[in-house]
């Protein structure tokens, strides 16, 4: 059996934002050689999310307001979490909501995906540095 381990390093400039890891999670299938297997992609974070979804703006931005709607960040007051001393508690409930991680089959060497299916990264308390961890195992 194969394996690789490797980490996406991600620094989003914004508090919440997506961003799509296809392009960079199909480089390391081809690394580890892999050609029947699983990719499993993980937010090493809790206020960050990895999900499959489509590759479209507009669903990307409906996500933003729905998850807003959901768990809004304002007014702060409501949330038993911030009388700890954060302010982030929106955003481990966004990432509840969408999810922690991901597993892709490989298949003949690649990711195993419907038509429009890619890898997002999501996050919900961003300006900082965080890490995505890629564990590809099999044969």
């Amino acid at each position: 059996m194969k394996s690789l381990t490797e980490y996406i390093e991600i620094e989003c400039p914004k508090k919440t934002g997506f961003i799509n890891l296809t392009r960079e999670v199909e480089k390391y299938v081809l690394k580890s050689k892999v050609q029947e297997g699983l990719c499993l992609v993980n937010a090493m974070h809790i206020t960050a999310s990895v999900f499959v979804n489509d590759a479209e703006s507009g669903l990307l931005h409906d996500f933003g307001v729905w998850l807003e709607q959901l768990a809004p960040y304002i007014p702060t007051g409501h949330y038993h979490h911030h009388q700890t001393g954060e302010d982030n508690a929106d955003a481990h409930l966004k990432r509840q909501i969408m999810g922690r991680e991901v597993v892709i089959a490989i298949t003949k060497g690649k990711l195993d995906f419907g038509p429009w299916e890619q890898i997002y990264y999501g996050e919900f308390d961003g300006q900082r540095r965080k890490r995505v961890l890629v564990k590809i195992i099999g044969e």
